[in-house]
């Protein structure tokens, strides 16, 4: 370290003096928060929704997984705090940033949130303090957008404060990984707010791992999500060739993973869900046109994974139709609104394009999840808000023309849905043996 700014900011960290602030209290920044609490630091949690910070400062928690014991623990230290007053960013020394970066309409990146959140910071930043964006976003926007915006108050990044990206890596309900324990890539604009960024994050999270700059860390994260886009495009292209030709996918898959190396699995569905698989690839493909390079390979792959709603739509349709049924009138229940099994988290779920599709056909559309009991509001689904999950029953089950497997939580008695349904659509692989009543899609 040679400015002294960048001295007394470390002395901070290291002395766990440095208030930490977490803009954003989501599935990212909310258990964030909570590991920085439980390591030592003073903690205050931003959110703009009035109704999350009520929730958080009564004990409670609004995300599934993360029990409300530990918001309740996290308020017994009196180190942990959620508020909407974002006059409060002056008193933090650290400013960790996690809100979300949708796309629009047009399928481009939407910086709305990143940009207010910069320029929330931007009117009371001070000297001395460290801003780390940890949305996922397009290489360039720390060094660019959010540098750019920040240093509109004459301050000097790199000097007068610091600035890196640090990308958030949560995998909600995964039993095996955690804030804590998942590796935590750091990537500043500078020597300094790299140093200072590892410096905070080793003190919270297991293993921090620096690279060389902001853009590298940026590009980190989306070629780990493109990865994953990529290859569950490809098992969904071998799920439809496969079909046609009468075999079954889940068996290949299963089959081929018995191979020690050389291999590793992925497994197709309804669509791709989550805050991160289905949106970062745009992220890249919008970014790498400046730069006059066409991502052809991961176009493709965004195309075959935005079609398999209609597909499984279609595959329903035709087994309703073998059944001299029609979609329009039929009633349809689907099972699972989450994006993945035994979670809340219905960012970009494939279900409610299912659902859409089916209305438009003519259906009736009723859902059951154990993990959502109402649908949330969805920006893309305005007309599908305030529908409540139905009781999986023996006679409600009985009742659906068709039950869509759209989610395999571990939580539904996919014993009594067999017993009764009169036409089950499985895209998740839950039955393994051929039964009458179930077709895969």
């Amino acid at each position: 370290m040679t400015s002294e700014r960048a001295q007394e900011l470390l002395g901070r960290i290291r002395d766990r003096n440095a208030r930490v602030a977490i803009v954003g209290l989501g599935y990212v920044g909310l258990p964030l928060g909570l590991t920085f609490c439980e390591k030592g630091f003073d903690v205050l949690g931003f959110d703009v929704d009035r109704a999350k910070v009520d929730v958080l400062e009564a004990g409670g928690t609004y995300i599934v997984h993360l029990g409300a014991e530990r918001v309740k623990r996290a308020l017994e230290t009196k180190r942990f705090h959620a508020t909407t007053d974002f006059e409060r960013l002056a008193e933090c020394d650290a400013i960790l940033i996690a809100v979300p970066t949708p796309l629009t309409a047009q399928r481009e990146p939407d910086m709305r949130f990143v940009i207010a959140t910069a320029e929330a910071v931007r009117n009371r930043l001070r000297p001395g303090q460290l801003i780390v964006l940890e949305s996922t976003t397009y290489p360039g926007t720390t060094d660019e957008l959010v540098r750019s915006t920040l240093e509109e108050t004459g301050l000097v990044a790199g000097k007068d404060f610091f600035l890196a990206f640090s990308p958030e890596r949560e995998d909600p309900g995964n039993p095996h990984f955690d804030t804590k324990t998942i590796p935590k890539i750091v990537g500043g604009i500078d020597a300094e707010s790299t140093a200072l960024s590892v410096a905070l994050y080793e003190l919270a999270i297991d293993r921090v791992i620096a690279v060389s700059s902001a853009r590298a860390a940026e590009a980190t994260k989306l070629t780990e999500n493109i990865f994953r886009a990529v290859n569950i495009a490809l098992v969904n292209e071998l799920k439809v060739i496969y079909d046609r030709m009468g075999i079954d996918i889940w068996e290949v898959l299963d089959a081929a993973e018995t191979k020690p190396f050389g291999f590793m699995r992925f497994n197709p569905g309804p669509g791709l869900g989550g805050h991160c698989i289905p949106l970062d690839p745009f992220y890249l493909t919008w970014k790498a046109r400046e730069y006059g390079v066409a991502t052809r390979f991961i176009e493709l792959a965004g195309e075959v994974n935005v079609s398999m709603p209609r597909y499984v739509v279609d595959k329903l349709a035709r087994a309703l139709n073998a059944q001299k049924k029609p979609v329009n009138g039929s009633r349809v229940l689907l099972l699972g609104l989450a994006y993945k099994k035994n979670v809340d988290d219905t960012r970009e779920a494939p279900s409610f394009e299912l659902m859409h599709l089916l209305r438009e056909d003519g259906a009736t559309v009723d859902y059951h999840d154990p993990h959502v009991p109402e649908t949330p509001a969805k920006r893309s689904f305005p007309d599908l808000v305030k529908q409540t999950s139905v009781p999986l029953t023996a006679e409600n089950i009985a009742g659906y023309d068709a039950i869509l497997i759209a989610t395999d939580h571990a939580a539904v008695d996919y014993a009594l849905v067999a017993e009764h349904a009169l036409l089950i659509i499985d895209t998740r692989g839950v039955y393994r043996a051929p039964r009458p009543n179930v077709v895969k899609a």
